[in-house]
């Protein structure tokens, strides 16, 4: 990933842009920008908006550049940077609209689902049509890692909320398959 000379190594890229290297400002950009496009695309579905805040996610890691302390990988640190912008923007814009869940869950436990001719594509557009809380959530819990403490943290709210928030989502998920699923069964006769 780091093919220039000069940035031959995650310790020398680093360096070189706390020096306030422009190229390897750039060249530590070209590297991650598709990735952390992506992720931030998973949180506000806009492309034009996710990108303005991947950009503004880039900005504020070059500003805590000299706060990282190499304890963990450069990599995870810097995703939690544009997961946080993601989420700030989120919650500035008042889109994240949580709830919290009042129903029993027992009516979705005898449900079986093979997920076996869901392409991966599929899944993810399903997580993408959820609603901004859910998917959220969702994106932070089983794709990013966090956990319910932490989702709580990040998002101003309680870990019960969080977890309720994740269980809609499932069960939403759920559905979306079964759904998925009926339509198959319908044209494979």
């Amino acid at each position: 990933m780091f093919s220039r000379t000069n940035f031959s190594t995650e310790t020398g890229l680093i360096k070189a842009c706390l020096k306030g290297d422009r190229s390897a400002q750039r060249h530590l950009y070209d590297c991650y920008s598709g990735k952390f496009l992506a992720i931030c695309i998973r949180y506000l579905k806009d492309r034009e908006h996710a990108e303005d805040v991947m950009i503004e996610g880039f900005m504020k890691i070059f500003e805590k550049l000299p706060q990282f302390q190499a304890k963990g990988s450069f990599e995870g640190w810097m995703k939690r940077i544009i997961v946080t912008q993601a989420l700030m923007t989120l919650r500035s814009h008042r889109h994240l609209m949580m709830e919290v869940n009042t129903e029993d869950e027992a009516m979705y436990a005898d449900q079986h689902y093979e997920l076996s001719h869901l392409e991966t594509a599929d899944l993810m557009d399903m997580v993408e049509s959820l609603p901004v809380g859910y998917r959220t959530v969702f994106n932070l819990y089983a794709i990013e890692g966090y956990s319910h403490q932490e989702i709580a943290e990040l998002l101003g709210i309680t870990e019960s909320t969080s977890k309720s928030q994740l269980n809609r989502a499932r069960n939403s998920l759920k559905d979306k398959i079964a759904t998925q699923q009926l339509k198959e069964r319908r044209i494979n006769g």
